[in-house]
């Protein structure tokens, strides 16, 4: 249904969780690929932003993955992004992580126009 595409710091981030928070995140990452309207348990869009997260719930702690899709709205997207993932400490924790998810967001974005 959706294809998921991952960055490198995404990447980075998955290689050193552990094995039960990667289970956690694979099971969660074949939920959004293969069902159209996802629990707000799992997925949330973040507010004034274009970007959604991915809730990883593992022993009390919360890993969150941001994401962008290739549409608006989630039900209509047929590719999804994972930019960079994080372990929530606080509510501040985002603000520095969407900057982040932002410049890689462009770098992506001006890779796919060098390639058109």
């Amino acid at each position: 249904m959706r294809k998921v595409f991952r960055s490198a710091e995404f990447d980075e981030f998955y290689s050193l969780v552990d094995s039960k928070v990667q289970d956690k995140i694979d099971y969660v990452v074949h939920m959004i690929t293969t069902i159209a309207v996802v629990n707000a348990k799992f997925v949330k869009k973040l507010i004034d932003t274009p970007f959604y997260e991915l809730r990883i719930s593992v022993e009390n702690e919360y890993r969150i993955i941001l994401f962008t899709m290739d549409k608006a709205s989630f039900i209509e997207a047929k590719e999804v992004y994972l930019l960079n993932g994080f372990l929530k400490k606080s509510t501040k924790d985002y603000y520095k992580q969407i900057d982040i998810a932002d410049k890689i967001l462009r770098r992506l974005s001006a890779n796919i126009k060098d390639e058109k």
